[in-house]
C-alpha cells in the first residue's frame, strides 16, 4: 500500500463499518487515533441496470449510491487531513471487500495518498487491537475477488432470468442463484411428505413386577430368537398371540448389564449452530439472531460471529479452566483443553468459534436489553461448557425371557442414573433418570399387564428455521454470512411461509418457480452444483482459482440457455378462474387469482372494484369459524366468521348471497347447548 506525503495533522484514521463498532475501538484508543464508520457499504452494483460488462471479462460497474456519497465525501477529508488510514473492517470476504472499496472510493492508493494500511481481528477487546496495530498487513485481494465472484454471480442471475419470469409466469417475481437451491430443498420436503404413505405397526409392552416388588416396563424385541424389525410388529394377529402367550408365560431374568455411558459436551458455537440453538431455544429468526450477535460483538462481548471455525484460544481455555475451578472446583475442570477439528473446508485456521470474549463476564452482569442477555448467555454457557468433563451416566439393561410351551420372548427395559453431571450442570440436557429394581440374573418376574399399542409411521418432517440452516449447511449451500439472508429472502419472495408450528411450507407461487426452474434451468436449482460453485468460490478466496474464468464457464451457457428457453417456454400466466361468488361491493362475480402469495378472490370488476377475498381451506374455516358445521338454513354452504363494514364480527354462510343466513352468536355454540 501507499506511503504518502506529510499532513495537516499526525493523527491516524481508523475506519471500520458500523458506529457502534467505532464507539467501542475509539475506547481502546488515545486521541492519537479518529475512529469513523462507513456505515457498511460504500459503492455498489447500480439499481438500475444490470452492472456486468458481460463483454469485457464480467467486470463489475460500481458506484456510490445517494445514501452514501455525503459519508464517503466526509471520509475523503479526514483521510486527507491523516497522517495515515487504517481499514479495520471486519476480517471476511464481505469486509475485506469493503476496505478495498473504501481504498478506491476515498483515493488512498494515489502517489498523495496517506500511508494506509489493513489490520484485522476476530474479537474487539483492547488486547485484539493493540495485537493487530503491531501488525498490520496488506489488503487480501483473493478474499475480494471472491466477494467480487459470489455479487456477480448473483446479479447475473437475478437481472437476466428475473425477467423470464416475469414474461412466463407473473410480473415481480425473481429468482436468485443460491435462494432458489434453498427453495428446492423445501420443495423436495414436501414432495417426500406429499407420496408418504403411512404404515401400521404395533409395539408390545410389558409392566413387570420383581421379587422385592418393585414395578417396571419392557418391550418386545424378540419372539422366538428373532429379532423385531423396526419400526415394529406389522401383523395386528401376530401382535395379539404375542400379548396372550405374555400374560400365560412363564417370565424371568436373563441377565442385567450395568455400564457406564460418557456424555462429551458439544464444541462451542459457529454461526450456523448458533443460529439453531437460538431458533430451538430461544425462538429468534436466523435474521434476528444475528442482528443480535453482530451489536454483542461491536459491543466487544463475543468473538466474530460469522465464522464455521471451532477454533478457541489458548487464553481463552485457560480462562474458562480458571473460572471453573473457582466456581464448582477441579473436578468440574477439564484436565487439558478440549479442541475440536474444524469440518468445513472452507473455516479459516486463524478464525476461532463464537464464544465470549471474556468468560469471566457471566451473563447476569452483561448490560444489554434481554434479547442481547439471552443469547449472550447461550453462547457464554455452550462456550464454557465446552471446557468441561464429560458428565457419567450410569446405564443398566435388563433381558427378559417369557417363555411358553412353544414359544418365547424376549424383552428389554433399561435404566439409568446421573453418576456425574459434568459439563451438564452449565448446558442442561433431557435425560430422563430411571432406576431398575434389583433384577438377579435367573430370577423370576411377576407379570401384572401386558398389552400392544397401534402406531403409523409419520412423514419427515417439514423444514423449521433449524433443521433448514443445518441442511445448507450440510449441502455446502451458501456459507456461515448468507444462511440468514437466504431463509429471509424466500420468505419476503413469497416463495415459502410458516405454518402454525413455524415450519416451512411451499407457497402456490414458490411451486411454480420451483418447478419451472427444475425442468428449464436445473442447474439453479441443483443441490451439488450449487455446493460445487461454493467450493469454487473458495478456492478463488485462497488464491487457487480466477474468478472471471469461475463467472464465464458459469454465465455463458447459462445466456445460452436463457435465450433458447424465451423461444420455446410457452407462457404460464395463470387466468382467473370464475366462481359463483358475487362480490358484495359492486355485485359483479368474483374470481379466483394467484399473486405473489397464492391463491386469492379478487371482483372481476377490477380496476374499477378491488375487491378482494382470502380462500380459505376446509381447515381455515374451521379456525374462523371456531366449529365447523353446515348452514341451518340451506343445509350446503359451511358457517364462517365474517366482519360488518365497522367491525363487528357476525356468523355467516359460505354460500352468500345464495343463502343469506346470518347471527351475531356462533350457531355452532348454540348447536351444543340444544344438546
Amino acid at each position: 500500500m501507499k506511503t504518502g506525503s506529510a499532513k495537516k495533522t499526525d493523527r491516524t484514521l481508523v475506519i471500520v463499518e458500523s458506529p457502534t463498532k467505532a464507539k467501542t475501538i475509539s475506547g481502546f484508543l488515545g486521541s492519537r487515533f479518529k475512529v469513523e464508520s462507513s456505515y457498511g457499504h460504500i459503492r455498489d452494483l447500480p439499481k438500475s441496470k444490470i452492472g456486468i460488462d458481460v463483454e469485457h471479462g464480467y467486470e463489475p460497474q460500481y458506484v456510490i449510491p445517494t445514501k452514501t456519497k455525503k459519508r464517503v465525501s466526509d471520509l475523503k477529508k479526514e483521510a486527507a487531513k491523516a497522517a495515515a488510514v487504517i481499514l479495520a473492517t471486519d476480517e471476511d470476504r464481505e469486509g475485506e471487500a469493503i476496505a478495498w472499496h473504501l481504498m478506491k472510493a476515498l483515493d488512498l492508493e494515489g502517489p498523495d495518498a496517506p500511508k494506509t494500511e489493513r489490520i484485522a481481528f476476530h474479537e474487539i477487546t483492547k488486547n485484539a487491537i493493540e495485537e493487530a496495530l503491531k501488525h498490520p498487513r496488506e489488503l487480501d485481494v483473493s478474499l475480494v475477488d471472491a466477494q467480487q465472484a459470489r455479487r456477480v454471480l448473483d446479479r447475473l442471475v437475478g437481472y437476466k432470468l428475473s425477467p423470464f419470469l416475469w414474461k412466463k409466469v407473473m410480473s415481480r417475481l425473481s429468482a436468485g442463484r443460491v435462494q432458489s437451491a434453498a427453495v428446492r430443498l423445501v420443495a423436495e420436503r414436501e414432495a417426500e411428505i406429499n407420496k408418504f404413505i403411512a404404515e401400521t405397526y404395533f409395539t408390545i409392552e410389558a409392566e413387570l413386577a420383581s421379587g422385592s416388588n418393585e414395578s417396571f416396563t419392557a418391550f418386545l424385541t424378540h419372539i422366538n430368537g428373532k429379532p423385531i424389525d423396526k419400526p415394529g410388529i406389522k401383523d395386528e394377529k401376530i401382535a395379539e398371540t404375542a400379548v396372550e402367550d405374555i400374560k400365560i408365560s412363564s417370565i424371568s431374568v436373563v441377565s442385567v448389564e450395568p455400564r457406564d455411558i460418557r456424555k462429551n459436551p458439544l464444541p462451542p458455537f459457529t454461526t450456523s449452530t448458533l443460529q439453531q440453538e437460538a431458533s430451538k431455544k430461544l425462538r429468534f429468526s436466523s435474521k434476528q439472531t444475528m442482528m443480535i450477535a453482530q451489536s454483542l460483538y461491536e459491543r466487544g462481548r463475543i468473538t466474530y460471529m460469522r465464522t464455521d471455525s471451532l477454533n478457541l484460544s489458548s487464553e481463552s481455555t485457560a480462562i474458562a479452566k480458571d473460572w471453573l475451578t473457582k466456581n464448582f472446583g477441579e473436578i468440574y475442570s477439564a484436565e487439558a483443553p478440549r479442541s475440536w477439528k474444524t469440518k468445513s473446508k472452507s473455516a479459516q485456521e486463524a478464525h476461532e468459534a463464537v464464544r465470549p470474549t471474556n468468560p469471566n463476564l457471566e451473563p447476569v452482569s452483561l448490560d444489554g436489553d434481554e434479547k442481547e442477555k439471552k443469547l449472550y448467555d447461550l453462547i457464554w454457557r455452550r462456550f464454557i461448557a465446552s471446557q468441561m468433563p464429560a458428565a457419567v451416566v450410569g446405564s443398566s439393561r435388563a433381558i427378559i425371557s417369557a417363555k411358553t410351551e412353544s414359544s418365547e420372548y424376549r424383552l428389554s427395559s433399561t435404566g439409568s442414573f446421573i453418576k456425574f453431571d459434568g459439563f451438564l450442570k452449565i448446558w442442561p440436557a433431557k435425560l430422563e433418570e430411571k432406576i431398575l429394581p434389583l433384577l438377579p440374573e435367573g430370577s423370576k418376574v411377576n407379570l401384572i399387564q401386558a398389552s400392544y399399542g397401534h402406531h403409523e409411521t409419520e412423514p419427515p418432517p417439514r423444514y423449521n428455521e433449524a433443521s433448514l440452516i443445518k441442511a445448507l449447511e450440510e449441502f455446502g449451500i451458501g456459507r456461515p454470512s448468507t444462511y440468514a439472508p437466504i431463509i429471509s429472502v424466500i420468505q419476503n419472495r413469497g416463495y415459502v411461509a410458516k405454518d402454525e408450528s413455524r415450519r416451512f411450507t411451499l407457497t402456490d407461487i414458490g411451486n411454480t418457480v420451483d418447478s419451472i426452474l427444475v425442468e428449464h434451468f436445473p442447474e439453479i436449482v441443483d443441490i451439488q452444483f450449487t455446493a460445487n460453485m461454493e467450493d469454487k468460490l473458495d478456492e478463488v478466496a485462497e488464491g487457487k482459482a480466477d474468478w472471471h474464468k469461475i463467472v464465464g464457464d458459469f454465465y455463458v451457457p447459462f445466456a445460452e440457455n436463457l435465450e433458447k428457453k424465451y423461444e420455446s417456454v410457452a407462457e404460464k400466466k395463470k387466468v382467473a378462474e370464475p366462481t359463483d361468488e358475487i362480490c358484495e361491493k359492486c355485485g359483479k362475480p368474483m374470481v379466483i387469482k394467484t399473486g405473489r402469495f397464492g391463491r386469492f378472490m379478487a371482483c372481476s370488476g377490477y380496476p374499477e372494484c378491488k375487491n378482494t377475498k382470502k380462500i380459505l381451506s376446509e381447515s381455515a374455516v374451521k379456525e374462523e369459524s371456531g366449529e365447523q358445521m353446515k348452514c341451518p338454513e340451506c343445509k350446503e354452504g359451511i358457517i364462517v366468521k365474517k366482519r360488518t363494514k365497522k367491525g363487528r364480527f357476525f356468523f355467516g354462510c359460505s354460500r352468500y348471497p345464495d343463502c343469506k343466513y346470518a347471527s351475531w352468536s356462533n350457531p355452532a355454540i348454540k348447536k351444543k347447548e340444544e344438546k
